[in-house]
């Protein structure tokens, strides 16, 4: 039986592109008139009744007027569209077609539930789809679909759960191209969570792998694999992974929409501190809070990113005078004083400051000693383990003899 896959050429289910707006839309200083049309123009083009009243009433989305008459002419709309599928389903059903014909309408409802932003009847109609879907690859191929759903909403838990589901039987009997898909939507719920780590990992490999479109662009993965790796990739992978990674420089020389972040990465691996600062600034600006996944981890980020660099330059000295190394960056003592400050008393910087003399002062002793102690400790059960083994052989000799 055949598979039911994604049409990548089809009409990508939620709107992604809508939800970054109506992400905007919350999340900017100012109300951006503009951008609330060009949501109110998406809800009215594809009859989103339902996604409408939630943004009203549940989101309450700024600048957004609520329409009666225009409401109750998009439920009529799609109500109609909603009644007409259920009639093929029932005519399908009564005729005794096949599964996979009947499934695909199947589906086509719970798309379109999850088009118009009906988001309980999307989950249950799919998850009906679900039992009559005939292969485990169709099965994935929809609980990804639901996971959209959650995507779009921004509901992590949500998507989560149906990644969850999705894994169980991509571990049971999935393909490479749904193995594939399933690690971009998992480093991007990484991304999400804050688990830069791990998802530095999965979206890295993704670049040589995309096929998700149906989730996201390939200029976001690289831009994604970019901003996880920068805060968590050692300089030997910054330049490997990352500056001289050609998948990334081919969307380079294609579109500017990677460069801030790219030349940030460039700045710390380069150590062109005089740089790091205005770059980091114009990431933030361009890429961190115009993203709904970022948004929120934008400061955070800005920390973790400034504490590398800060311990990349310390590194390199015993002692650095805090005019010397604020000149580097391109800031004031003053600022620099007060940020160094944050770091070391959280633990993340292993140096002191010396206000009298105006000097930072480097410890690594710690991190070497807590090394050899590592090494020790490590010996030492390597040691006990051979042991055991040793004593476990001369006892079964014994017994044969």
């Amino acid at each position: 039986m055949a598979d039911l896959k994604d049409d990548s050429e089809s009409k990508v289910v939620p709107n992604f592109k809508l939800s970054e707006k109506v992400s905007l839309v919350q999340h900017e200083e100012s109300i951006n008139e503009e951008l609330v049309k060009e949501v109110l123009g998406s809800i009215t083009d594809d009859n989103m009744g339902p996604y409408y009243h939630y943004l009203y009433y549940d989101l309450k989305l700024p600048a957004l007027e609520w329409d009666q008459s225009l409401y109750d002419s998009l439920q009529e709309t799609s109500s109609k569209h909603i009644t007409e599928i259920k009639t093929e389903i029932e005519k399908l059903d009564k005729e005794d077609e096949s599964e996979m014909e009947i499934l695909k309408k199947w589906t086509e409802l719970g798309k379109y539930y999850a088009t118009i932003g009906d988001r309980e009847n999307a989950e249950s109609t799919l998850l009906k789809t679900i039992e009559l879907a005939p292969s485990t690859g169709s099965k994935i191929d929809l609980y990804l679909l639901i996971s959209r759903i959650g995507f779009f909403y921004n509901d992590l838990i949500f998507v989560k759960k149906y990644l969850d589901k999705s894994n169980v039987l991509i571990e049971k009997g999935g393909d490479w191209e749904r193995r594939n898909r399933y690690k971009t939507y998992y480093g991007i719920y990484l991304m999400s969570i804050r688990n830069f780590e791990e998802a530095s990992k999965l979206l890295n490999d993704s670049l040589s792998t995309f096929t998700s479109t149906e989730l996201t662009t390939y200029e976001d993965v690289a831009k994604y694999a970019l901003i996880c790796g920068a805060i968590i990739f050692d300089r030997p992978d910054l330049k490997n992974k990352l500056i001289e990674n050609p998948e990334i420089l081919a969307i380079n020389s294609t579109t500017e929409e990677l460069l801030p972040i790219f030349n940030l990465i460039k700045s710390i691996y380069f150590t062109e501190y005089e740089k790091f600062f205005p770059r980091l600034l114009e990431t933030n600006d361009s890429i961190l809070i115009k993203n709904k996944f970022l948004f929120e981890h934008s400061n955070y980020y800005l920390r973790e990113i400034r504490c590398r660099a800060y311990s990349q330059l310390l590194e390199s000295y015993r002692s650095l005078s805090l005019k010397s190394m604020a000149s580097s960056f391109g800031v004031s003592v003053e600022f620099l004083d007060e940020d160094l400050c944050k770091f070391i008393t959280s633990k993340k910087l292993n140096c002191v400051i010396d206000r009298v003399e105006g000097i930072v002062e480097t410890n690594r002793s710690d991190s070497k000693n807590a090394q050899y102690h590592t090494l020790i400790k490590s010996g030492d059960v390597l040691l006990t383990k051979l042991q055991k083994y040793g004593a476990a052989v001369r006892l079964s000799g014994a017994e044969k003899i």
